[in-house]
């Protein structure tokens, strides 16, 4: 039997951890644990060890069935040492800590690392929406925007895997700080904080919504799922916020565009949930934007594994590069 290959996350709120078999995609003992990631780097990755090592012992496997672990990571890696050096949604940042060779040495699995999106990025390059496609861009819509690309069937790491964070690019060099540092990135825009906010605010201007009775005017329960209902139910204020962020990552993905040509364009994370009413903007602007290349030949998509992506994608990096 070939290897199979654990593919765990690293998320601010959840660790999760699966068994993938790399031939197919299959995943097998998805599990989840909450990070507690207030408690520290070390703490964390004890527990994320004892998750893998439960994973593995609550399945119909044994330890000598997994060839490797990959881990999804949320930030800015040392690929080639092993370490995270900036992980910014998680307490005290990760400075300098060898997450690789500690998760190897408390499994007994070899063990790598990559950045959670492009994680994702390869999971749905090779068994989700973006299969097929040589080459592919990803914008996942979540807390923050991460990105990934994939060029001439190679995902893209650039220099110590750090290639393809489309979320900070800037799309007004006169806007707002993002968290990188940088002014108008994407992610100020489109993210799900962004999106909630524009939501807060008509409610708070007094605008015509049912937002605001939604949530029975506690503003701090408006979210982007609130939104995308209330612009289901007809409401055109939460209609217009869903364009508007459309057209921010039209513009980001039409910047994308010129620059390396995708097949597909790949709108993942919690905020892709949104469907049509988010991508259709996306391909009008588009459409509307780019003159340089055939735009028609260009598919904009949701992506199709939402619940696992990461975790296969990060498995199957460590089934190729181990």
């Amino acid at each position: 039997m070939n290897k199979l290959f654990i593919g765990c996350d690293l998320g601010g709120t959840n660790l999760r951890a699966g068994i993938v078999n790399p031939q197919n995609g299959k995943v097998f003992n998805l599990n989840s644990t909450p990070s507690k990631a207030w408690e520290g780097h070390d703490a964390v990755m004890d527990r994320m060890a004892a998750l893998i090592n439960d994973t593995i012992a609550k399945s119909d496997f044994s330890k000598a069935d997994i060839g490797g672990i990959g881990i999804g990571v949320p930030g800015v890696l040392d690929l080639e040492k092993g370490l995270t050096l900036f992980l910014p949604n998680l307490p005290g940042t990760w400075p300098n800590v060898p997450l690789q060779e500690t998760i190897a040495e408390k499994t007994g699995s070899p063990t790598l690392i990559l950045n959670d999106v492009r994680a994702i990025t390869y999971g749905e390059w090779r068994f989700g929406a973006g299969k097929g496609s040589d080459t592919m861009a990803c914008f996942a819509i979540g807390t923050g925007v991460g990105g990934g690309l994939v060029i001439n069937g190679q995902l893209h790491l650039g220099i110590g895997g750090t290639g393809g964070e489309l979320g900070h690019q800037s799309i007004d060099y006169n806007g707002p700080v993002c968290g990188c540092g940088n002014r108008g990135c994407l992610e100020v825009y489109a993210s799900g904080p962004a999106i909630a906010s524009m939501g807060i605010k008509a409610v708070k201007q007094g605008l015509t919504t049912i937002i605001g009775k939604m949530v029975e005017f506690d503003l701090n329960k408006i979210t982007p799922e609130v939104i995308a209902e209330a612009a289901e139910q007809g409401d055109e204020i939460a209609k217009g916020i869903i364009e508007e962020v459309g057209f921010y990552i039209g513009i980001a993905a039409a910047n994308v565009c010129a620059t390396i040509g995708p097949r597909k364009i790949v709108i993942a994370g919690g905020v892709s949930q949104i469907g049509e009413p988010l991508l259709e903007p996306i391909r009008r602007t588009l459409r509307e934007r780019v003159t340089i290349m055939p735009i028609d030949q260009v598919e904009v998509v949701q992506a199709k594994r939402s619940e696992d992506a990461g975790v296969v994608g990060v498995a199957l990096w460590a089934s190729e590069n181990l």
